[in-house]
């Protein structure tokens, strides 16, 4: 798909991956909204590259509604739509506590929310745009749309403590194919992209001596992962007319360990 001219819709973009594929993005000539629940540096992000802020919840049909409303206002129906989204968290199934012994379980209203934004969330948005999508010509390349999904690569190997976040991005790369298979014949591709250990404002947050354990933890190159390496690959799959139906670990040939 050529870039120029293009509207685009990225969620999760006012920080890290989204944030890097949207400045990507606009730098090929897109229009691209943010959807994002951090208003400051959302708008931020939008102001710097010319684009539009939709203060969005992914779990929230009435908030995704709006936001795709108001994007679409301004740079009309998006053919580029990118899902950066999602939240993490740490619980062990079942655990002795160390202090009481009292036996725990993963708490069940922690595990939904992370299914929710994750999953039920992204579902949510890729549904509503793709809809969207089916107004749209045909273009001369024989493309309508395309949708990018964002997993993670605990979708193959998820640590310990990571039941909820491994389910929820393994059910992401469920979603590829059959949401593919269900857009074929409406000339929209669907993929989805497994990053490793990114550079992120949640990793950068960590003490310096973890992120050096996990860059050190990394094959080749032995690093955290740069936002603008997830951003290229997302931009070929959007550039790519035969990228469609797949699942693309990015993470330096990272293997994860049990913990």
């Amino acid at each position: 798909m050529k870039f120029q001219g293009q509207a685009a819709i990225v969620t999760g973009a006012a920080s890290g991956l989204g944030a890097a594929t949207a400045r990507a993005l606009a730098a090929q000539g897109v229009k691209v909204a943010i959807f994002d629940l951090n208003e400051g540096a959302g708008e931020a992000v939008a102001k710097e590259i010319g684009g539009v802020f939709c203060k969005v919840n992914v779990t929230d049909d009435a908030s995704v509604e709006a936001g795709f409303e108001k994007a679409r206002g301004v740079h009309g129906q998006e053919r580029i739509f990118i899902n950066c989204a999602g939240i993490g968290n740490a619980y062990k199934t079942a655990w002795r506590d160390r202090e009481t012994g009292e036996h725990k379980h993963f708490p069940l209203d922690d595990f939904n929310r992370i299914i929710q934004v994750n999953l039920v969330g992204t579902y949510r948005c890729v549904a509503k745009a793709a809809q969207g999508m089916l107004s749209l010509d045909v273009m001369e390349d024989g493309e309508r749309g395309v949708i990018i999904n964002t997993a993670s690569v605990a979708a193959e190997d998820g640590q310990m403590g990571q039941a909820a976040y491994t389910a929820s991005k393994a059910a992401i790369v469920g979603l590829t194919l059959p949401i593919a298979r269900d857009l074929m014949s409406e000339a929209i591709r669907v993929n989805t992209i497994l990053p490793g250990i990114f550079s992120t404002p949640l990793m950068n947050a960590a003490p310096e001596h973890v992120k050096a354990a996990l860059a050190a933890s990394v094959p080749h190159p032995k690093r955290l992962g740069n936002p603008e390496e997830y951003a290229s690959l997302a931009l070929e799959m959007v550039r790519n007319p035969y990228f469609n139906g797949e699942d693309v670990r990015i993470d330096g040939a990272i293997r994860m360990a049990p913990r």
